[in-house]
């Protein structure tokens, strides 16, 4: 498909944000893949194909591993952004094998299902102890009371980092993810640079404490390995720690907040679930689908590729719009209706092929677990005020969520 206009789809302008989906409609109408001119990327809004990319080895995550910036026809990132990049390009989701491989293995020892299911009764107790909190208080912010510090809480436990120091974990983490968004500021970028320094500062002090004494945790783990001989530089350790850090609660305390205010603009879908506990496990599928954490995920084509009948070249950008494919129709009944009985729900919130999410089977403990807590020791929780959208695009979540009793 030759390149088009998308006057619909302006992911900076707040109309969009607030509500995408209209726009998706829209882009899946136009075709398989779309040429989108502001950011230099192609587009793939229909649910077979973002699928099937996800899976697709012509496609990387990085170009780095094969090419020079300059062999792939790209610019190198501004030498002001170096930390940033440094600490962002040693991650295992900025990887390609065999480096993505050797470190995943690695780390997918602390995410084993008997590891994850061993963590069950923690986050149980964890989101009792939260929402108790917020029942005393007669209401308050759920992002803040109970969507943050839980995922937050179980994250640092795992990785060995001390709750005195927990503090700065957040704020650190917003700041680098602001670089996941489409054409970041200047400013953007010189927060994640800040944060991206003291993380790692941070984190090179804990590396150094657990070399001494060694804990039960992820951390003292991977420095065991790296003894052991499976070879993990301090820089892939910092990387992987942060990267643990952020992807294991970002998208579990936005799904937590996006979810929320989707029950309370459909209150019979909340009386439903209220009515049945046991549609927790669906809920939590459904709500991920219906407004989808992540709303984007970029590849670049590493040896060219055709999609319906459009040659997209070595060194071209992909966007694979998760939120678009979650609302397609060719997949999903009725896609634009909450539907907490939805009982066949392929959704793609949380990735697929090697870049799958690994700590999946762990958010979704989460979700499930604060939702039941909610439930089940606050029956009557109501919408305290209308939320306001965070403006980012790619991360989708709300500036807070008011609730009352």
């Amino acid at each position: 498909m030759a390149a088009v206009d998308v006057l619909s789809f302006d992911p900076w302008d707040p109309a969009f944000v607030s509500d995408p989906y209209p726009a998706y409609a829209e882009l899946r109408e136009r075709g398989r893949v779309i040429y989108y001119e502001p950011t230099d990327q192609w587009l793939v809004p229909r649910h077979s194909d973002v699928s099937a990319l996800l899976r697709e080895r012509r496609l990387g995550r990085t170009y780095q591993h094969r090419f020079t910036h300059e062999d792939f026809g790209r610019t190198a990132p501004p030498a002001e952004q170096e930390p940033f990049h440094t600490l962002n390009d040693h991650g295992m989701l900025d990887l390609e094998p065999p480096d993505h491989t050797r470190i995943r293995r690695l780390v997918s020892k602390a995410f084993t299902p008997r590891t994850v299911e061993r963590l069950k009764p923690y986050v149980r107790q964890l989101a009792g102890e939260l929402v108790d909190r917020l029942v005393e208080s007669g209401g308050g912010d759920l992002l803040s009371d109970v969507a943050e510090p839980l995922p937050v809480a179980v994250i640092a436990e795992m990785l060995g980092i001390p709750e005195p120091d927990r503090g700065p974990l957040r704020p650190w983490s917003a700041d680098i993810c602001g670089m996941y968004e489409l054409s970041p500021s200047k400013e953007t970028a010189a927060r994640a640079v800040r944060a991206s320094v003291e993380f790692s500062e941070y984190l090179k002090e804990l590396i150094a404490a657990r070399r001494e004494e060694p804990g039960d945790d992820l951390i003292s783990g991977l420095i065991a390995a790296h003894d052991e001989g499976d070879r993990l530089t301090e820089q892939e350790m910092i990387s992987t720690a942060v990267l643990l850090l952020n992807a294991g609660h970002e998208a579990t305390v936005n799904a937590t907040v996006n979810g929320w205010w989707a029950l309370f603009r459909n209150p019979e879908q909340l009386a439903a679930l209220r009515a049945d506990h046991s549609l927790v496990p669906f809920a939590v599928e459904e709500l991920m689908r219906y407004d989808t954490p992540l709303q984007l995920f970029e590849r670049w084509v590493l040896d060219e590729i055709e999609i319906d009948g459009t040659v997209i070249p070595r060194g071209a950008e992909i966007a694979m719009l998760f939120g678009a494919a979650n609302h397609d129709p060719a997949v999903f009944a009725d896609p634009d209706r909450l539907d907490l009985t939805r009982a066949e729900n392929p959704h793609i919130s949380f990735s697929a092929g090697i870049h799958y999410c690994i700590g999946a089977p762990l958010a979704r403990i989460e979700l499930a677990a604060s939702m039941t807590a909610l439930l089940e020791r606050a029956p009557t929780l109501a919408l305290g005020s209308e939320p306001r959208r965070k403006p980012n695009f790619v991360i989708r979540g709300l500036e807070g969520l008011s609730v009352t009793l």
